[in-house]
């Protein structure tokens, strides 16, 4: 088991270490992002004093013409959500960064990200790794768990 943690603690650290801030202040990450897929574009923005983010651009915004559920040319909801209730949102608009707080050092924590794509929340970190690329990282319960995805600035 010692074997098996090792390299992935060393991988960590290691990423923690090279990930290179480029925030001035907190504002830094303010703006449109292509995710890592590049099938979606969110826009970070402030909600009060914190930093959230909504799609405002997917590669397929609509069901395509063989849809199982005869929603042909609709927009996408966001069917995967757990609560029944909240899957008739549409996804161009979906807030998927949520109640995130400048550290005033490396980089933004204590905020959530929801995948509309599996219907997953995560708890996360975002660190400004260059002033066009933003590494965000999802986990469930520690850090060292999770995964990483890279962000690419894009213009709106």
């Amino acid at each position: 088991m010692r074997r098996a943690i090792a390299p992935a603690v060393i991988i960590y650290i290691l990423f923690e270490a090279i990930a290179v801030t480029w925030a001035a202040n907190g504002d830094d990450i303010l703006g449109f992002w292509n995710n890592e897929e590049r099938d979606g574009i969110i826009e970070i923005f402030k909600c009060g004093g914190k930093y959230c983010g909504r799609v405002v651009w997917a590669k397929e915004p609509t069901y395509p013409p063989d849809d199982s559920a005869g929603r042909a040319g609709q927009p996408r909801m966001d069917d995967n959500n757990p609560d029944a209730a909240l899957r008739d949102r549409p996804v161009i608009g979906l807030q998927v960064v949520n109640d995130f707080i400048f550290d005033g050092e490396t980089g933004w924590k204590g905020g959530t990200v929801y995948d509309p794509k599996n219907g997953k929340t995560y708890s996360g970190r975002i660190v400004l790794a260059f002033p066009d690329e933003l590494h965000l990282r999802g986990y469930v319960l520690f850090s060292l768990f999770g995964r990483t995805t890279t962000w690419t600035r894009v213009d709106p």
